[in-house]
């Protein structure tokens, strides 16, 4: 397969700096090496480069960034659509707002092939605020909404050519959600497994389900990891910890059936901070569960020391 890797160094949406370094370090981490390793062609497209911001004012106080995120998103959804043309997208972050691009970019390749994009959503929070109902005013916590259509963004973020159904995605490992958030998801009715799902029913039978439905409708299906679906233990570089996330083998294990599946048209690795890692275990983390979701078989693992 053809993995075209696109860098997204993006920091504005974040609440600290530091996941502009993202692309570097997963790169660094042998990210390169370890799809050529897999039998993969590789074609490196570099990193965006932010568009001019053009002022942007909303009547919510605490938004932070937002000239600049709606700037980056344009961008990104047009790099996105470009290198969906052919192979499989690997979008190198930067913070989470990334997605508003690539999704933005990937529906619009989707809805011009006449398929159904899904969304697998792997992340301690649902980043499914509103510009109305975000409190922290980090934009990292609203590409998810503004992607499936959300109301509110028309005339601050870029116009959306398609849009991803909310019924189509699926949020897995999520244990930090406003209240307004919750009340969202359920209206639009995405489906949403927690930690404690996961704890009650193994996380295999939970996204099994999910991906039968992938098929079953011939779906293009993007999968966005950030960091921190992971627990702080295995992964400590991100900004937005959370205790209690997906333990070493249950996320290989979600890669693996994903790898197995034969679904996944897209990729996105986010919220990486470079900053707050330790010797690059976290970078080294994410390479190794991109090697899975692409091929790599439990027995085939290599031996690592720290």
């Amino acid at each position: 397969m053809l993995c075209r890797i696109v860098g997204a160094p993006v920091q504005d949406g974040a609440g600290r700096m530091g996941c502009e370094m993202g692309p570097s370090a997963l790169r660094t981490a042998g990210l390169v090496a370890a799809l050529r390793e897999l039998g993969h062609e590789v074609e490196d497209l570099g990193a965006v480069q932010p568009a001019a911001p053009r002022p942007v004012v909303h009547g919510n106080v605490a938004l932070k960034a937002l000239p600049e995120i709606s700037a980056w998103t344009a961008v990104i959804a047009e790099r996105a659509y470009q290198a969906s043309d052919s192979g499989m997208p690997i979008f190198l972050g930067g913070d989470h707002s990334i997605s508003a691009g690539t999704l933005a970019g990937l529906a619009r390749r989707a809805a011009e092939r006449r398929r159904p994009l899904f969304v697998l959503w792997l992340d301690a929070h649902p980043d499914f605020h509103t510009l109305d109902t975000t409190s922290s005013g980090n934009l990292h916590g609203v590409p998810l909404a503004y992607a499936a259509g959300q109301p509110g963004f028309s005339g601050y973020f870029p116009d959306l050519p398609a849009t991803v159904d909310p019924k189509r995605i699926c949020a897995l490992g999520l244990r930090s959600v406003d209240p307004a958030e919750r009340r969202a998801l359920a209206e639009a009715g995405v489906t949403v497994h927690d930690m404690r799902a996961v704890d009650e029913h193994g996380v295999a039978p939970l996204l099994r389900a999910f991906l039968e439905r992938v098929a079953a409708e011939d779906g293009l299906l993007h999968v966005s990891l950030d960091v921190d679906f992971l627990d702080p233990s295995i992964a400590p570089a991100v900004g937005t910890t959370v205790p209690g996330g997906a333990t070493f083998r249950e996320a290989h294990l979600v890669m693996e059936m994903l790898s197995d599946s034969g679904l996944v048209a897209s990729l996105d690795l986010v919220e990486l901070n470079p900053f707050l890692d330790e010797r690059g275990r976290t970078a080294t983390l994410m390479v190794d569960l991109t090697a899975s979701l692409m091929g790599r078989r439990i027995m085939d693992r290599p031996t690592r020391s720290f």
